[in-house]
């Protein structure tokens, strides 16, 4: 079997990819619920968000990114044919006996649309930094160092993700002190789980480069997160 084709098609490949959409959408579904843990308020999406990260992390050092990038699109269209649904769901007119419950459904799935506008912006501008800061540094430690790569990319990615997210989101709502906070208390929080999460990384990702045989490099990949050409 060739490499490209086992790179495409390979039932490792795919539960990764699958498990990447998953946790993907759950956290946006989630997100809505605040929680907090020693002081810091923070969205109940930390729980799951930061484990598409981590794929994502998994599939750019496995795959390359190329195929990395084909997922995080995967992921986008994924999430917002979710959204679309559960917009409709919410627009149509419910059942008598169920009318009451409209309210709920509005509350919790509902969404504000400056949020789904930064959620989806954030997440695009997220995941590509992250992908190509650990590309580009595979390729610049000659593989070495893993952990620095994940670290490093979660640090750039998560950074300019929760930066998208609750500008576009909170800007001119909330205090800009308060707006400042919840920016780092976010990067940290999410910086922090991938870190903790590091040693699972190498297990995933040494068990895969195993049973896939594949190892890639991006030396002469494009980095034009708009293509989808290898």
């Amino acid at each position: 079997m060739s490499q490209s084709i086992l790179q495409q098609h390979s039932p490792a490949f795919t539960a990764v990819a699958a498990l990447f959409v998953t946790a993907l959408i759950t956290a946006n579904i989630v997100a809505v619920k605040l929680i907090d843990i020693g002081g810091f308020v923070l969205s109940a999406a930390i729980v799951i968000f930061p484990i598409s990260y981590i794929l994502g992390d998994v599939l750019t050092e496995v795959y390359g990114y190329a195929r990395a990038r084909r997922v995080i699109w995967l992921g986008f269209g994924c999430n917002l044919l979710a959204g679309i649904a559960i917009i409709a769901a919410g627009a149509l007119p419910p059942a008598a006996f169920w009318a009451e419950n409209q309210k709920a459904y509005d509350t919790i799935l509902g969404v504000a649309p400056r949020i789904l506008i930064g959620s989806f912006a954030a997440y695009l501008v997220g995941e590509f930094a992250n992908a190509v800061v650990l590309a580009r540094m595979k390729v610049a430690t000659d593989g070495r160092h893993l952990w620095a790569r994940t670290i490093g990319s979660t640090i750039v990615g998560q950074g300019l993700d929760s930066l998208v997210f609750v500008s576009i989101a909170f800007v001119g709502i909330i205090p800009g002190d308060v707006l400042w906070m919840t920016i780092v208390n976010q990067w940290l929080a999410k910086t922090a789980y991938e870190t903790v999460a590091t040693p699972l990384t190498y297990v995933v990702v040494g068990w895969l480069k195993r049973i896939e045989g594949v190892d890639v490099y991006d030396r002469q990949t494009s980095f034009n997160p708009l293509t989808l050409v290898d």
